[in-house]
């Protein structure tokens, strides 16, 4: 009967709720919650660091606006190009003779 209770005892210090296992996991949960808040911490002192950047150094804050707004001086010129699209023997089409030629307007020359 002694061994009996000290074998449910036992069995309670390790697999109850303030158990051995238990206080393992929560140490596991703990170091990786100081972790992602390290991660945190860090990420934030960049950004920190990148705010005191756009403050400040304005030729940092003219390359973002022309990158992702488009924007220009005032004194600037700016030159837009139009792709052409593509014809569709370019694409790998098969192009009918009559359109190699000139296109379906001009009528291949006659044969001698």
């Amino acid at each position: 009967m002694p061994l009996l209770i000290v074998l449910l005892l036992l069995a309670v210090a390790v697999f109850g709720d303030k158990g051995l296992v238990q206080v393992i996991k929560l140490n596991s949960q703990r170091a990786a919650l100081e972790d992602e808040i390290r991660r945190l911490e860090d990420a934030n002192q960049a950004l920190r660091e990148e705010i005191q950047a756009l403050r400040s150094d304005h030729r940092r804050l003219e390359a973002i606006a022309r990158r992702e707004f488009g924007m220009v001086r005032e004194d600037e010129l700016i030159y837009q190009f139009r792709t052409q699209e593509k014809r569709p023997a370019e694409q790998g089409a098969v192009v009918p003779p009559e359109e190699l030629q000139g296109g379906p307007d001009l009528a291949p020359a006659p044969a001698q």
